[in-house]
């Protein structure tokens, strides 16, 4: 064996054994023991949400026992009562219908602007790239009165129709700003081969640029779906009856009486709410971590 292979085996020890070895020892730890901290802080919810979701309603009220555990043995009533007293398969039907169309209608307008934004090359293009973007900044509770006045003059108000679109107005920014990064990373030797075979600009897109571009569609595709089954502004705003509503606004109107809060039930509800994203991350999330690091760092 070399002295430079048996040098590099000793590496990581060797790294130890210097005069700052241990500084970078005790910043390892600390940087390990921050990170545990920030774990646990963002699993609590989840977990107490669970824990609360499988006790009874006498378990829930007693003020007695442990209340981060369950005391009195798991139980489903909870998801008993919510599925069989409650709209809640209305409302998580409308949030599948309100997401999936929404996403739909915000990757075709995306894919065309980000292919148009970044292989186009038209006077303007940086400039309304970046416009774009800012749009995406701008917060939902400055817009959602003026898009009132728009939806309710196209008659969508108190329907599933309007949120699929305003939607888009605050995904399409985003998404078409992280396909833009992505399209432009992509050698502009396949356009010149795609050309010379005859592909015009829409085939271009169809047949080059979007199999190559689909870890950062996928990405744009799960931010999106995610933006849409989450929103809690725009329900609460437009929607006011039940077989209309979605998960968000519709669990609290069902589950928030006045001062009564169904705890048991609320909690369920938002194991079961939160069971698609998580499902889909799981999924998919090589495809989303490689999509926006190379859509954020290439172009």
């Amino acid at each position: 064996m070399s002295k430079d292979h048996t040098k590099n085996r000793n590496f990581p020890s060797a790294i130890f054994s210097t005069s700052g070895g241990g500084d970078r020892k005790w910043a390892l730890i600390g940087a390990y023991l921050c990170l545990a901290i920030f774990v646990l802080i963002f699993l609590f919810p989840p977990y107490y949400m669970i824990v609360t979701s499988l006790k009874s309603n006498g378990e829930i009220a007693s003020v007695g026992g442990n209340p981060w555990m369950i005391n009195q043995g798991a139980t489903l009533e909870q998801y008993t009562k919510l599925i069989r007293d409650t709209p809640f398969v209305t409302f998580f039907l409308n949030s599948i219908v309100v997401a999936v169309c929404s996403v739909a209608i915000t990757m075709v307008v995306s894919i065309m602007a980000a292919y148009s934004l970044a292989r186009m090359h038209f006077f303007g293009a940086g400039a309304l790239a970046t416009g774009i973007f800012l749009t995406y900044l701008v917060p939902g509770t400055l817009l959602f009165i003026p898009l009132f006045r728009v939806v309710a003059g196209l008659g969508l108000i108190n329907s599933i129709w309007g949120l699929i679109l305003i939607y888009p107005t605050f995904m399409v920014p985003f998404c078409t700003w992280l396909m833009i990064g992505y399209f432009g990373s992509i050698p502009k030797e396949l356009d010149e081969a795609a050309r010379i075979d005859g592909c015009n600009h829409f085939q271009l897109l169809v047949k080059v640029f979007i199999p190559v571009a689909m870890p950062g569609i996928v990405a744009a595709i799960i931010f999106a779906f995610t933006a849409a089954w989450g929103q809690f502004l725009y329900p609460t705003a437009y929607i006011y009856s039940t077989d209309q509503n979605v998960l968000t606004s519709g669990i609290m109107a069902s589950l928030i009486r006045g001062d009564s809060y169904f705890w048991g039930e609320l909690m369920a509800a938002g194991v079961l709410a939160a069971a698609p994203p998580i499902i889909i991350f799981v999924f998919l999330m090589d495809y989303y971590v490689s999509g926006l690091t190379s859509g954020a760092t290439k172009g």
